[in-house]
C-alpha cells in the first residue's frame, strides 16, 4: 500500500509541484483554502495521469476546528497519515510603518501556529505507530534574509525552524522532522515583483536566477523517501548560493 502524504497549500506554487512530484509513489492529499478551482484542476490532472482517485480537502488553517474537521475527513478515507508536509503559508508584505497587529497575527497563525497544531495532532499518532515524517517548508527569510516589509513573514519562518527542532526532539526516535529553507522561487507569490527588484535579488544569488518550483519539490521527494532515512532535525538550505 502506498504511504499517505498530506501536503498543505497544495493548490499552487511549491505545494502544487510537491503534490505532482509525489503522486506517482504516494497517496497524496491535496489541501487548499481559497484556491478551489486550482485544487480541482490539480486533482483532475493527477487522476487523469495516474488513473486513480486523489483526495482533496479544504480547511482554513487559522481555525483549529477546520483543521479537526479536515483530519476527520481524511480519517474517513485513510487509516493514517504517514507524511505531513507543512507547506501552506501567507505573506502580507506592506511598508513596515503600515504593519498591523492583525497582519502579524494572521501570518503567524498560518505559517507557524497551523504547523504546530497539525504536527501535534498528526505527529502524536505517528509516534504511537512508531514511524512517520514531518517536513516543514520554511525560508531563508527565517535565517539571514530579512526584509522590514516582511517582518511578520520572517518571524514566522524563523519560528518554524525552532518548532522543527523541538518537534524532532519530542518525537524522537520514531518521527523524522526536517526543514527546507528556500530562497526566491518562481511562483505566483513572486510573479508580481518588479523587474528592478527581481534583478536586485538575482544579483545576490551565485547561480544568478530564482529557483523553479520543481527543484524544491525534488528535494522534498528525497527528504520524505527512505534514501534520507538518517537525516533528521536538519535545516536544508536551497537558495542557489548567497553572495557574501
Amino acid at each position: 500500500m502506498k504511504k499517505v502524504v498530506l501536503v498543505t497549500g497544495a493548490s499552487s506554487g511549491i505545494g502544487r509541484e510537491i503534490a505532482r512530484n509525489l503522486a506517482s509513489d504516494y497517496e497524496v492529499i491535496i489541501h487548499y483554502n481559497n484556491s478551489y478551482d486550482n485544487a480541482m484542476k490539480l486533482k483532475e490532472e493527477l487522476e487523469s495521469k495516474y488513473s486513480r482517485e486523489f483526495l482533496t480537502v479544504h480547511a482554513d488553517l487559522t481555525s483549529e476546528k477546520e483543521i479537526d474537521d479536515m483530519l476527520s475527513d481524511i480519517c474517513n478515507h485513510y487509516f493514517k497519515i504517514d507524511i505531513l508536509i507543512n507547506n501552506a503559508a501567507v505573506a502580507i508584505d506592506t511598508l513596515f510603518i503600515d504593519k498591523t497587529k492583525d497582519n502579524f497575527l494572521k501570518t503567524l497563525d498560518t505559517n507557524l501556529v497551523a504547523p504546530f497544531l497539525l504536527s501535534k495532532k498528526i505527529g502524536t499518532k505517528m509516534y504511537e505507530e512508531k514511524e512517520g515524517i514531518i517536513l516543514n517548508i520554511s525560508s531563508t527569510n527565517g535565517i539571514d534574509t530579512y526584509y522590514p516589509e516582511s517582518i511578520d513573514y520572517d518571524a514566522s519562518k524563523a519560528g518554524l525552524i525552532n518548532l522543527s527542532h523541538n518537534l524532532a526532539t519530542y518525537f524522537a526516535p520514531y518521527v523524522r522532522v526536517n526543514t527546507i529553507c528556500s530562497g526566491w522561487v518562481n511562483t505566483e507569490m513572486t510573479a508580481n515583483l518588479s523587474d528592478d527588484f527581481k534583478k536586485q535579488e538575482t544579483d545576490k544569488i551565485l547561480l544568478g536566477r530564482f529557483a523553479n518550483p520543481h527543484e524544491v519539490a525534488d528535494l522534498v521527494s528525497f527528504l520524505v523517501s527512505d534514501k534520507s532515512s538518517y537525516i533528521n532535525d536538519s535545516i536544508i538550505r536551497i537558495d542557489g548560493g548567497k553572495k557574501c
